[in-house]
């Protein structure tokens, strides 16, 4: 990948990965980096407008933050953002001039609107972390099958775009309607494959929070991200999040299709959780992120100066914002508030910092966090049938010396 073909899939008018020669598995290895669980190696690989990520497959291609990145920043720069398809025919040519997103179903006027109808309504911009719902399946005992991710599935950028409730009072949402279906430019490509497509609940799609997004970072989306047009759901795991939208439908039925009533589902109690190994007697669709924080600047097994030690990590939660970190360095038996950093909104990442007084030895080091709505982090890990919805206070074990 050479910086012709980055600049290419940054420019804008026609932009395309086949006009640039490039295709679906044309990301070029660099590295191998070991993933702390069983089978944990990963290719480190170079993908046009990407930094070297960390490879899940190659077709489509899925590509992981590698952790570091967390501690450049609250903002995820879009060069590294995590790379999520669900099927593998994904667009490679996109002309932005014809692009169109269809606004149809049970409204008063069906809408064909270009990206400059679009950039003509009023703006808004909102800093939100997407995150995979499988974000950490890798660390989960037992095992289970899907994407063996560690914890790099999410990332957090400021978002341009329009409010999707703009678009459907334009459209005239007609009486009776309950829910909105999204789809975009990928497909399947074997016919019996069901296409991916999500929905909302009406009111949840008109809250003005929803955006059609074409803005990342102060920059275009990066193709892999979902150019020209993608979903934006604050607060809701990324399978919501449909990239290179063009089709949004207005129902006056709950939505039936694969993607909604058979996968992204989890166990239907207050922790969305099983025993291990024990399937949910009643499901619902995935929805709000749990709340979650990490410490970013120390790995595991790392050898650090006894004496004062700086930690700085990140936290933050669906969105009702966090009201507070705390560290422990002995495994959790105490712990201590940790100051938290700028607030960029209650639906981004939040860094915190703390001073943690390390004797000669070794420590376990845990974060933890709460949400101002009180929700805080379980001790022990929570296990469902789909990997879903980690957020275990998590552990780094250190050697001071």
């Amino acid at each position: 990948m050479d910086l012709g073909r980055r600049d290419l899939l940054k420019g804008v008018g026609a932009a395309t990965l086949a006009s640039a020669g490039i295709g679906l598995s044309d990301g070029r290895a660099v590295d191998r980096v070991p993933l702390p669980f069983g089978n944990g190696e990963r290719p480190l690989v170079a993908y046009p407008g990407k930094r070297p990520l960390l490879q899940m497959t190659a077709r489509p291609p899925q590509l992981e933050t590698p952790f570091s990145v967390f501690d450049e920043g609250a903002l995820t720069p879009n060069d590294a953002f995590f790379v999520r398809y669900h099927l593998a025919d994904i667009p490679t040519e996109i002309d932005r001039q014809a692009f169109r997103v269809v606004i149809q179903g049970q409204v008063e006027r069906p809408l064909s609107l270009s990206l400059a109808e679009l950039k003509a309504m009023p703006q808004t911009e909102l800093v939100a972390v997407n995150q995979c719902s499988g974000n950490s399946r890798g660390f989960f005992e037992p095992r289970m099958a899907g994407g063996q991710l560690a914890n790099g599935a999410m990332g957090c950028a400021r978002w341009t775009g329009v409010p999707l409730k703009s678009v459907l009072d334009k459209a005239g949402v007609r009486a009776g309607a309950v829910q909105v279906s999204f789809e975009g430019l990928d497909g399947p490509v074997l016919p019996e494959t069901p296409d991916f497509a999500k929905a909302l609940p009406l009111d949840h799609a008109r809250d003005g929070q929803v955006m059609l997004a074409w803005g990342m970072n102060g920059q275009d989306l990066p193709w892999l991200n979902g150019f020209p047009l993608r979903l934006v759901v604050p607060g809701f795991y990324g399978t919501y999040w449909v990239k290179h939208l063009n089709g949004i439908t207005v129902l006056d039925k709950p939505f039936a299709g694969f993607w909604m009533t058979s996968a992204y589902r989890i166990p239907d109690n207050a922790c969305a959780c099983t025993e291990p190994g024990k399937a949910p007697d009643k499901t619902v669709p995935i929805g709000r992120f749990n709340v979650r924080s990490f410490l970013t600047n120390l790995t595991e097994g790392a050898q650090v100066k006894a004496g004062r030690v700086a930690l700085r990590g990140i936290a933050f939660d669906g969105g009702s914002g966090i009201r507070s970190v705390e560290i422990s360095t002995d495994d959790g038996r105490t712990w201590a508030p940790a100051e938290l950093g700028q607030d960029l909104g209650r639906y981004a990442f939040r860094p915190w910092t703390a001073d943690a007084d390390l004797a000669p030895g070794r420590h376990a080091l845990r974060v933890r966090a709460t949400g101002n709505d009180g929700d805080t982090q379980p001790m022990e890990p929570r296990w469902n049938p789909a990997g879903y919805m980690r957020n275990v206070v998590e552990t780094t074990r250190v050697r001071a010396a």
